[in-house]
């Protein structure tokens, strides 16, 4: 049996992936209203794919619990969020997922910890917790909200493990749904490679954001010029935007800087450089009310809430980041959209996407959901600031 600690983003569709594909599975969360609503049969979250895996998971007897059960092997996956002031990473949802595991698992027993840690730390946090003879194994998870289904089944995966037998064990227990490449390593290296996966992508979007600034110091059409270079057969330039969000790419790096002072300089400037974004946008907005003599900040309406297109998740998102930027100058009553985003969880938020509009001259494009493209002729007398260049706007509005 495997029971799998933390049914969020990560830990319930691995779940329903093990479950659907003939696993005995028990999921368990401290969440009482998550778990209470799973048990009826509802849906926590959505995503594309994840209503017929749910059921297929029901069918083969999936549990949902608040409990910790006995089982052969075990999952953790729980958050990990960093120290914002040291950079170092915030254990303690692991370390309490661990203590909680080993008061109730069988001598032998294997525990997997599926959370994105900082290199070092199952032997500095984890081992010491150690009380009774179990297989410590780390096998990051490589999934993305908007497409997690599919990344489950086809991304490549990473199982660190002491033993390289328990590492084999391991492997053989994903392969019943991973259809792409599992590499076996040691631990250490399993930890940093799923950092540095995520380090490399926030450099890369580092430095198109970076371009953005320059380029609008100097008047420059900063995708234009990416357009060109990118033809060029080894260079590929990524989009800039107005800022980095997610529970990866933002949290991450940060796990590089705040363990190796010194040395992880690059990765300190991109995490700067992105965590400067949404201050850009808020300057933009700035200008672009002086060009068309509009005073007051709540005729401006920022849509989208969530940190990346056609999901719900708004962890560490770049409006959210925007938001506080405008606290910290004493500034309110911008308005907030986004379809996804069902509950308010920002002053001024819409429901209704006509009711927003109504109310503002400037719309700031700060995800580009497919409900903005549907409905994109209904923004046709708005002024636009289009921080994510969607083609349906190309020709009509400011751009970062």
């Amino acid at each position: 049996m495997i029971n799998i600690i933390g049914l969020g983003y990560i830990g319930l569709p691995t779940a329903l992936m093990f479950a659907a594909h003939g696993q005995r599975v028990v999921g368990t969360d401290l969440n009482s209203d998550s778990v209470s609503k799973l048990q009826n049969g509802e849906m926590t979250f959505d995503e594309t794919g994840m209503r017929e895996l749910f059921s297929k998971a029901c069918e083969n007897g999936i549990e949902f619990t608040e409990d910790y059960k006995p089982a052969d092997h075990y999952i953790i996956a729980v958050p990990t969020p960093y120290d914002k002031r040291s950079k170092k990473i915030d254990s303690s949802f692991v370390e309490n997922a661990f203590k909680k595991v080993l008061e109730v698992c069988p001598e032998g027993a294997t525990i997997i910890l599926e959370s994105t840690v900082s290199p070092g730390t199952i032997d500095k946090h984890i081992r010491p917790l150690l009380n009774k003879p179990v297989h410590l194994v780390h096998a990051p998870e490589r999934i993305i909200p908007g497409n997690m289904i599919n990344e489950l089944k086809h991304n490549s995966r990473t199982i660190g493990a002491d033993d390289p037998e328990v590492g084999e064990e391991v492997k053989v227990l994903y392969s019943s749904f991973c259809q792409g490449e599992i590499v076996v390593t040691d631990i250490r290296t399993a930890e940093m490679t799923k950092v540095v996966e995520n380090t490399y992508r926030d450099i890369n979007i580092a430095f198109a954001n970076e371009l953005a600034k320059i380029c609008r110091s100097d008047d420059l059409d900063v995708y234009e010029i990416i357009r060109i270079a990118n033809k060029h057969p080894r260079v590929n330039i990524l989009q800039p935007g107005p800022g980095v969000g997610g529970h990866c790419i933002s949290v991450d790096p940060w796990f590089l800087v705040g363990d190796y002072p010194g040395l992880a300089n690059i990765v300190l400037a991109a995490r700067k450089i992105n965590d400067s974004m949404p201050e850009f946008v808020l300057e933009r907005i700035y200008t672009i009310m002086q060009e068309n003599w509009i005073k007051d900040v709540s005729r401006v309406g920022l849509y989208g809430l969530t940190y990346k297109e056609n999901v719900d998740d708004v962890r560490e998102s770049p409006t959210l980041q925007l938001l506080t930027c405008m606290k910290k100058h004493l500034a309110n009553g911008i308005k907030v959209y986004d379809p996804f985003v069902k509950k308010d969880i920002v002053e001024n938020q819409y429901h209704d996407l006509y009711e927003f509009l109504n109310g503002i001259d400037i719309v700031v494009i700060m995800v580009a959901h497919d409900d903005l493209i549907n409905n994109a002729k209904i923004f046709k007398n708005k002024v636009i600031l289009d921080t994510r260049n969607t083609l349906i706007f190309k020709d009509f509005s400011y751009k970062l």
